[in-house]
């Protein structure tokens, strides 16, 4: 598949065609079945990573990433650059752009990155928002592809189980309405995608022919899904209170070995995009047993993390690939078929 995607952002999802994201999935394949022999296409490229958000999975891919490709990386926080206090997102992204040959972003506000992308001439990232969370998203449908029984992403069904009005839930519907899957968001009303996000992801599959529900029901949700997905419940920043209403909604829609058992598969697998509270290693771990008896983990029970439906390391390994079929592809000096080709 050929698709010029050089100099173009990756925002949000609903910016990219079904065409598109594919053909970033397939340059991904192809540099992984590459590995160490892999062709490097962005010689003296340079990359600014401005984080507003702590990270582990998402600044790690990019700088391994831009590394075996021949670029270089800066790495900005609020701390140590001026970005977001003593100087505007737009100027920012002006001073920037002139000095780097992309600039990626993790952060609060969907309206940042959005100004970034703005205001740069040159390609930006969206490493995560509040609001989308695209470079996972790759990662996830990647995976997703790797491990299906079915002849494609057309008719991979999974279900995302968990607080979906933020970037996982968001960005899993909307990506699936442009691919064509079958996506089924379970969890209390109180806790569905936003309305205009729904509105998005319902025109989108009706021009893919992607199936998608969203339900509190959780025998409708998960019956029949190949995949099951989840979240944290609470995320970094939010309030202690917010953690009493959010196990208390929550509760039954933790991924346990009975919500597997839900889909009627016995190929069932299971994905977390991490971190992920399965045990009680952490200090919210150890809160959540001793508040809440959630004693083998909060969002996921540690036998459905550590057992053998878990590819949350497939998947996480996949942000990697992912991220440096992004950088390719829009950096590089070729088309995606001829990457691929």
């Amino acid at each position: 598949m050929s698709v010029d995607l050089r100099g173009r952002d990756l925002v949000r999802e609903i910016d990219h065609t079904a065409e598109e994201l594919t053909a970033l999935l397939d340059v991904a394949s192809v540099l992984k079945r590459a590995g160490r022999q892999r062709v490097r296409h962005l010689e003296r490229r340079n990359i600014a990573l401005v984080f507003e958000k702590t990270s582990t999975r998402t600044r790690c891919a990019f700088e391994v990433a831009a590394h075996h490709q021949g670029a270089d990386v800066t790495y900005l926080d609020p701390s140590g650059s001026q970005f977001g206090h003593k100087e505007s997102t737009a100027d920012s992204a002006r001073l920037l752009a002139r000095m780097f040959d992309a600039i990626e972003f993790r952060g609060h506000a969907h309206a940042t990155v959005e100004t970034l992308a703005a205001h740069a001439d040159v390609p930006v990232y969206n490493g995560l928002t509040d609001t989308w969370h695209p470079t996972q998203m790759l990662a996830d449908f990647l995976t997703m592809r790797e491990h299906t029984v079915t002849s494609g992403l057309r008719e991979v069904s999974f279900a995302y189980l968990g607080d979906a009005r933020f970037n996982m839930g968001n960005s899993l519907l909307v990506t699936a309405a442009i691919l064509g899957a079958d996506c089924r968001i379970v969890a209390p009303r109180a806790l569905w995608p936003d309305a205009s996000v729904r509105a998005i992801a319902e025109a989108a599959a009706a021009r893919s022919g992607a199936r998608l529900t969203v339900t509190e029901d959780l025998d409708e949700g998960l019956r029949g899904a190949e995949f099951v997905h989840t979240d944290v419940w609470v995320s970094m920043g939010e309030p202690e209170e917010a953690w009493d209403e959010r196990v208390a909604l929550l509760r039954p829609y933790r991924v346990d070995v009975e919500a597997l058992r839900r889909t009627g598969r016995s190929d069932v697998q299971f994905m977390h995009c991490l971190p992920a509270y399965h045990d009680q290693a952490t200090p919210t771990g150890r809160h959540a047993a001793e508040r809440y008896g959630l004693t083998d983990g909060i969002e996921v029970s540690s036998e459905v993390f550590d057992g053998p439906a878990s590819i949350v390391w497939d998947q996480a390994e996949n942000r990697l690939h992912t991220i440096e079929a992004l950088l390719v592809a829009t950096l590089g000096d070729l088309e995606t078929g001829a990457i691929v080709g």
